[in-house]
């Protein structure tokens, strides 16, 4: 049976790094012998400037989030009803995403690491001050939204066990929670307390300043799972990256997980990067987010393995070539740059 591959796209750039996807992912199928099967929702989805920009209105603007959110949560349910192995999808508005994260059950997962650790990153996108729904009155926005502790258990259970297969043997030395625990009357607290005793995983709570500040003063010790809500981890992923991974988020993809049980643990894959709005139709937007969410998708869920390692050869080859976009210091067109990966992709040995 053919691997099954979803696809969505949002305004901005999404429909040319779409096409960036698709080629890239094909030819990649080609040289590994597999045919990979493309599902792509017949919606484009709003970014936050197309909404701005076409509609304006606030009522509007609140109707078509809305839209967006169910159509899009509509098609990851169909994907995974129909045993669809993974989604890719290129930024949409993040008030939308947030709603179908929230109805959902999502996780946000990054493994970094430096020579002297590996960190495993798991953003709770399930719930907290970036989920819920507003209600709009004249001159004010009253945001409404929850943290439970069923959803709390779900996404401890979920880091731990996904420890286990990026440490197989050891599992985390530790993991550190990262929320505004304090603002939730010690129901935080208690729920992990429990969590704690029922299941002897050594989790702890911690004030994002806090562990700001320890990290800058001892670091994090291997194999450290870091459980955190999205208003520390959205604004740390770049300092992540950049202490512990090396590199810009405009060049990583990343991976979601739906825990919502009638997804089956569906996977998404998204660029880092935004919508990018501003660089649509200039063919100047940086593909390699891109390249990597469909190199990773075709050796995760097409079994094109060893196709990560040969798209990074080739990406590599392609940089000291001094073939890049604008935003990489070069002057090469998105296509230009895509084409001189694949040329170098073709050269390597056959898998």
């Amino acid at each position: 049976m053919k691997p099954v591959i979803g696809l969505a796209v949002g305004r901005g750039t999404g429909a040319e790094l779409a096409a960036v996807f698709e080629q890239v992912l094909g030819r990649i199928g080609h040289l590994w012998g597999t045919d990979v099967e493309l599902v792509r929702s017949p919606r484009t989805y709003h970014s936050y400037v197309s909404l701005k920009v076409e509609e304006g209105d606030v009522g509007k603007i609140a109707r078509l989030t809305e839209d967006d959110a169910v159509h899009y949560e509509r098609f990851c349910r169909e994907q995974a009803r129909l045993g669809t192995a993974a989604v890719f999808r290129t930024a949409i508005n993040a008030q939308s995403l947030y709603l179908v994260r929230q109805r959902l059950q999502a996780v946000k997962v990054e493994t970094l690491a430096t020579g002297d650790a590996s960190v495993l990153l798991v953003r709770d996108q399930a719930q907290g001050f970036y989920t819920g729904e507003n209600r709009h009155a004249s001159g004010s926005v009253t945001r409404t939204m929850e943290f439970s502790r069923e959803i709390t258990e779900k996404i401890l259970r979920f880091a731990v066990d996904r420890a286990g297969e990026e440490w197989p043997g050891e599992g985390p030395d530790q993991v550190l929670m990262a929320y505004k625990f304090h603002l939730l009357d010690g129901a935080l607290d208690d729920w992990v307390a429990d969590f704690r005793t029922r299941t002897g995983v050594d989790a702890r709570l911690f004030q994002p300043d806090t562990v700001n500040r320890n990290m800058i003063t001892h670091g994090l010790a291997d194999r450290t799972v870091i459980v955190a809500g999205n208003e520390w981890a959205d604004i740390m992923h770049v300092v992540l990256l950049d202490r512990f991974g090396s590199e810009r988020q405009e060049n990583r993809c990343t991976e979601n997980v739906y825990l919502h049980p009638e997804l089956n643990g569906l996977v998404e894959y998204q660029t880092v990067h935004g919508s990018a709005d501003d660089l649509e139709g200039t063919g100047t937007v940086n593909p390699t987010a891109t390249v990597r969410a469909a190199a990773l998708i075709a050796e995760r869920h097409a079994g094109c393995r060893g196709a990560v390692a040969a798209v990074e050869t080739a990406l590599a080859a392609v940089l000291d070539r001094g073939v890049r976009t604008p935003d990489l210091g070069g002057r090469d067109s998105t296509g230009a740059m895509v084409t001189a990966l694949l040329d170098a992709l073709e050269q390597r040995p056959r898998p």
